[in-house]
């Protein structure tokens, strides 16, 4: 599991962006009003509830942004499963700083952490099956690198990027090009080397490989219907089941021989993870 984010993601630029928006042009007019220039803080931010981590490393940096001089220590890593109260972050500095970034740093490493822990638990739940979780490009705008990178934490692999990286052909592209080998030969008469394909049902799959799919994507089959595919398929391209898949019913999918299982709810519908932090004066 690589823990680190993307050498291409901004960190600064988004550390930025998101203060700007918190700030605005007057900045923390509560801190700057109750709390004294020179007080220092210590606080502590811990896990209300068993969570896998995602984010330390964007929170370190809304704290520094504010207070360079902080001193920060990091207690466990991206990608760790930690019980209820565990302590992730300690930290003393510049009070007002310290609490000015305080809600940015919370909500990132929430948001984060909520998509890390309910991977793990689809990863869990499909154990031992052979197949590989995937996410998808249902991520909300602007979030798309951090939300994939906390999908890795969870175990998930990450699967298209955006809409450069592979050619997905669907039903309306299919409708529009006149059938699934139409669309097929189109995409790769333009030079794309992966095409993933979407069919629905057994009749298409067939005229997708014929045409030079490199990638099925099984949509909305039950588990019987899987297996039926994937016996037609026979390894010539990977497959992947995707559409209508929960935490209860991962398994039976799992279990039909599929490569993948693409599920659009690990960045779609993750609640926030309970984190909490607490300062106290220094």
């Amino acid at each position: 599991m690589n823990a680190a984010l993307p050498e291409s993601f901004d960190i600064d630029g988004f550390v930025a962006a998101t203060l700007a928006e918190d700030l605005g042009k007057i900045g923390d007019i509560t801190s700057a009003a109750v709390i004294p220039a020179d007080a220092r803080f210590t606080g502590v931010m811990d896990s209300r509830d068993p969570i896998v981590v995602a984010g330390l490393a964007l929170a370190e940096a809304f704290f520094r942004a504010l207070d360079p001089s902080v001193h920060i220590e990091r207690l466990v890593q991206d990608g760790d499963s930690v019980a209820a109260d565990t302590d992730l972050l300690r930290l003393e500095g510049a009070g007002r700083a310290l609490l000015t970034a305080e809600r940015s740093a919370l909500n990132t490493v929430q948001h984060l952490s909520g998509i890390a822990t309910m991977t793990r638990r689809y990863v869990d739940a499909m154990a031992g099956t052979g197949a590989i979780l995937l996410d998808t490009r249902k991520t909300i705008p602007g979030l798309r690198v951090l939300e994939k990178y906390a999908t890795r934490m969870g175990g998930a692999q990450n699967h298209r990027m955006g809409l450069w990286d592979a050619a997905m052909i669907k039903d309306n592209h299919v409708a529009v090009a006149g059938g699934v080998g139409e669309a097929v030969r189109r995409a790769k008469t333009a030079g794309i080397a992966h095409i993933v394909v979407e069919v629905d049902r057994i009749d298409q799959i067939e005229p997708a490989l014929a045409a030079g799919a490199t990638h099925l994507l099984l949509d909305n089959m039950a588990p019987a219907m899987l297996r039926t595919a994937v016996a037609l398929v026979d390894g010539r391209v990977p497959t992947e089941a995707s559409g209508g898949v929960a935490l209860d019913t991962i398994r039976a999918i799992a279990e039909s021989g599929v490569t993948y299982v693409s599920v659009g709810r690990l960045t779609q519908s993750a609640p926030a993870a309970d984190i909490g932090l607490d300062f106290t004066t220094a």
